[in-house]
């Protein structure tokens, strides 16, 4: 969507050929690769690179943060935009949004989560950042590439996984091996995907095509949403009727997860300057954004999904 919205309002002049993960470098190499100037841009989800420094995932999500809508409104209108180019100028990066999920699905599991016990020991594939509060909680994360995911799961290799939500996941098949599907996927309230661009490369364009660049990100990003809202609840549906069964976390598994998560935050905090002036401003949106969405969003959502329609 980004390279063909470049394409055209560039009359065809401005061209971006898109590669699959790991044709041009391995998956988990593109910050590296747009940093060095091996690629002009490519397009990921930044919590992945929380190894670099933990301050990444907050350009992506975290654990009980932001939802999709407030995700964008921090970047766009609050301080999000400003502190992340800060964050990305040591990296040689401009970041653009470009895509979200909404909020994702807490996974399949072979066998049901019904107490805290039932997450010690646990080996599941999670995604980045989200594997620190796993492991708080006696989990073992694996992080494993979506191709190799259903093998493993299907072997026993891994006890459980996550990987997005209906559609995707039922493209790859987990509902065959694992009939539990649990939600939410409280590590994955808002997912951003990201527009890394080379900044060398980015401040060479002209600036009828920087202004095309951001544009045609801004377009990605919406649409992006749009299709998993659109195609999500059928693809639930199908799963339903194919036998699986979907089932909340039960409290207690949700409140460690949030207590555990606010104290690794509070660590991370005292020990990365980077991370604690970016979470500091996203945590204070956080907090205004809930507030909001307690009087407008959530009361209009709970009563229409609670009506007969």
């Amino acid at each position: 969507m980004f390279a063909k919205k470049v394409g055209e309002m560039s009359g065809g002049k401005f061209s971006i050929t898109v590669h699959p993960g790991g044709e041009l470098m391995p998956a988990f190499g593109v910050v590296d690769g747009v940093q060095e100037g091996t690629v002009e841009c490519a397009h990921t989800a930044p919590y992945y690179f929380f190894g670099k420094d933990d301050t990444f995932a907050l350009d992506c999500a975290i654990p009980f943060g932001l939802n999709s809508r407030q995700m964008t409104a921090w970047m766009y209108e609050g301080n999000g935009m400003k502190l992340m180019r800060e964050f990305y100028d040591g990296y040689n990066i401009v970041n653009f949004p470009m895509g979200n999920t909404g909020a994702q699905m807490g996974g399949w599991y072979r066998k049901e989560i019904k107490t805290l016990e039932d997450i010690k020991g646990l080996k599941m594939r999670i995604g980045g950042f989200a594997g620190k509060v796993l492991t708080t909680m006696g989990g073992v994360p694996q992080n494993i590439p979506g191709g190799e995911i259903y093998q493993a799961l299907e072997k026993g290799t891994i006890d459980a996984t996550e990987w997005v939500g209906p559609y995707d996941d039922q493209k790859l098949g987990f509902n065959k091996v694992a009939k539990n599907y649990y939600y939410p996927g409280w590590w994955e309230g808002g997912p951003q995907l990201t527009l890394y661009v080379n900044n060398k490369a980015f401040n060479a364009l002209s600036p009828e095509n920087k202004a095309i660049v951001e544009c045609a990100a801004a377009i990605a990003h919406t649409t992006m949403q749009a299709k998993y809202d659109a195609l999500n609840p059928a693809a639930l549906k199908q799963l339903v009727a194919a036998g699986t069964k979907v089932l909340p976390f039960p409290k207690a598994v949700m409140d460690a997860a949030f207590k555990n998560s606010m104290a690794l935050y509070d660590d991370i905090s005292s020990k990365n300057p980077k991370w604690k002036k970016v979470y500091t401003d996203y945590a204070a949106f956080r907090k205004d954004q809930n507030l909001w969405f307690r009087f407008t969003e959530a009361q209009f959502d709970r009563y229409m999904q609670s009506a007969k329609l």
